[in-house]
């Protein structure tokens, strides 16, 4: 594992969790993630097996999501999904609006308190029922500004003109 490691609890879907660190690029592959746990043992845990794995500031801090959605429309850029787990539950949170940031082992999402105790979410696709995006907020469209009139300024010579 590299030098730096992320702090993180996998939730477990039988509610089991297992508090540890992972690498921050890829800790996942084979269809596990690879947790390097509080006895200092690497652990390796299915995907399948797997509800999120949230990153955290602190271990002390076990509380669960305060919020689980938007109180209101979110302000940063991004996709706003709805994500549906298998036991019903329901989780909102924003991800960027980049194909290059989708993995085809899950979705790293924003929970909507990013100043509780977790940060992100590695949400595995298997522990969903469905993805609804709720909104795209921000992108391309709006940064792009309207065309002004164009004037024609007479003492201009055309150099590209039709004959």
């Amino acid at each position: 594992m590299p030098s730096t490691h992320k702090k993180v609890v996998v939730q477990k879907l039988d509610r089991d969790t297992i508090s540890g660190y992972v690498s921050p690029t890829a800790f996942t592959a084979d269809g596990k993630v690879e947790v390097l746990n509080t006895a200092g043992k690497v652990v390796g845990i299915d995907l399948r097996d797997i509800k999120g794995v949230f990153f955290v500031r602190e271990f002390g801090d076990t509380e669960s999501l305060l919020r689980k959605t938007f109180t209101t429309r979110p302000r940063t850029e991004g996709l706003w999904l709805r994500l549906t787990f298998k036991d019903n539950d329901v989780l909102e949170g924003m991800m960027p609006n980049d194909l290059s940031q989708i993995t085809p082992e899950g979705y790293l999402i924003n929970p909507p308190d990013t100043r509780s105790n977790t940060q992100r979410i590695f949400v595995p696709r298997n522990a969903l029922v469905a993805v609804t995006v709720l909104a795209v907020i921000g992108g391309a469209q709006s940064r792009r500004k309207k065309p002004a009139t164009a004037t024609v300024d007479e003492r201009q010579i055309p150099i590209f003109s039709e004959q």
